[in-house]
């Protein structure tokens, strides 16, 4: 089988200023990012083909089964036009037949519906020390997850390649689905990552993970379409779908774990800055810490303070002086101080502190409607109270802060929420010519 080819690379909406757009949003299933068009122009017979099958398949996917007269009524097409696209999409293995409806007197319609299980798209979420999976239908209905550990000593980048390949394929196997059926996959990594080449600039947990092109090694692994992309981008676009942030056309999610990070989502879509790095917001400087200049290979100031380590190194040496359990999560000191243990309540108020400062900034400047947390260290009540009690009393209007919805599935959904809707446009594309 061909390797891949530069058309199986995603390029994002807003890189796209002279392409034309080919984006039908539907129920919590489209992406930030689209296919690149073939060069024809309006009106040609290819474009009005392609557009009518695109108007009919939305239909079918939202409105379930239905016949050939409900699309002509609800697409307002004409009848051979209706046809002859059902006809197309049947052929591409889209469309298919599932009996007869009601008749009105004369022959039985067909009924047709949207063939979900025409293939599947893949999420990869890579960790420090897991590589996460989703596997989903093109409905975005999931298939099979699961989780598998890294071993330092295999984790350069074609080692990893080959680790996500092989446990695809097992899931491939585990749901009978053949491989030429992966049809799409999205990988969300903790660094900054250009996401026009695939490439991740940094990523210094695993090894030699400098300039790694990520997007067109792991295509030649799969044989088919890869994205890659900043796992904080990714977990925004899953609350943006199917979360606590649908609806919302300007948010910030704020992730707080082992590093800090934000997904800034500006006018509907990802915001990643001119050189990939909005929302690194590690980075920034916390009052009275060094004020040494940031390095990409360094965690940054705010994530050295507000991190999973950072909380329980202090709960450590705090607990070490009293009969309180020292081997705990983040998520237990929080709970301790919910329910009032001293020493855990200063804890959560120093960072909740920090934490208000940043939200405080990030209102001042981009004034979303809507800040999210999430992550290990984000994503508890304890420290949503405490945060939105600090920012009380602002002159400035401050954002709704909330939690987000989705917990540690937020960026697998994001990565298969994104997948569908260009995997279906690539489809078409390439069955009319």
């Amino acid at each position: 089988m061909a390797g891949p080819r530069t058309s199986d690379y995603v390029i994002p909406r807003h890189r796209l200023a002279s392409k034309e757009r080919h984006c039908i949003f539907t129920s919590g299933i489209c992406g930030d990012s689209i296919v690149t068009p073939k060069p024809v122009f309006v009106g040609r017979p290819p474009l009005i083909r392609q557009t009518n099958a695109e108007i009919l398949l939305r239909l079918l996917r939202e409105s379930g089964p239905c016949s050939k007269a409900d699309l002509v009524r609800a697409s307002g097409l004409s009848a051979p036009s209706v046809t002859n696209v059902v006809a197309s999409l049947t052929s591409i293995g889209l469309v298919e037949t599932v009996g007869a409806g009601d008749s009105t007197g004369g022959r039985p319609p067909d009924i047709l519906r949207f063939k979900a299980d025409h293939g599947c798209v893949a999420g990869v979420e890579i960790t420090r020390k897991e590589l996460r999976f989703l596997l989903a239908d093109l409905n975005g209905i999931e298939l099979a997850h699961s989780e598998a550990r890294i071993e330092r000593s295999k984790s350069k980048p074609r080692q990893i390649c080959r680790h996500i390949a092989h446990e695809l394929w097992r899931l491939l196997r585990k749901t009978r689905l053949s491989r030429n059926q992966l049809l799409s996959v999205t990988v969300g990594v903790p660094a900054i990552v250009n996401v026009d080449e695939g490439m991740v600039l940094a990523f210094t947990p695993l090894r030699d993970w400098n300039r790694v092109s990520l997007g067109p090694m792991l295509a030649s692994e799969l044989k088919c379409h890869v994205l890659v992309d900043n796992d904080t981008n990714l977990a925004a676009q899953g609350e943006f779908y199917c979360g606590a942030a649908r609806g919302e056309s300007d948010f910030v999610f704020i992730t707080i774990a082992e590093g800090v990070g934000a997904g800034i989502f500006l006018n509907g879509r990802v915001y990643r800055g001119a050189q990939w790095s909005a929302g690194e917001i590690g980075y920034l400087r916390v009052p009275d810490i060094s004020r040494e200049h940031p390095a990409i290979h360094k965690l940054g100031k705010l994530e050295t303070a507000l991190s999973a380590p950072s909380i329980l190194e202090n709960w450590r040496a705090s607990a070490h002086k009293s009969s309180v359990p020292s081997r705990v999560r983040v998520a237990d000191v929080w709970d301790l101080a919910a329910s009032g243990n001293v020493k855990a309540k200063r804890i959560l108020r120093q960072r909740a502190t920090i934490l208000a400062d940043v939200i405080l900034d990030l209102a001042l400047i981009l004034n979303p409607n809507l800040i999210l947390l999430g992550g290990e260290v984000g994503n508890h009540p304890a420290l949503l109270r405490e945060v939105n009690g600090l920012l009380e009393g602002s002159e400035f209007a401050v954002s709704k802060v909330t939690l987000g919805a989705l917990g540690l599935r937020a960026v697998l959904s994001g990565a298969v929420s994104i997948a569908v809707q260009p995997t279906l446009l690539r489809l078409l594309q390439r069955s009319h010519g």
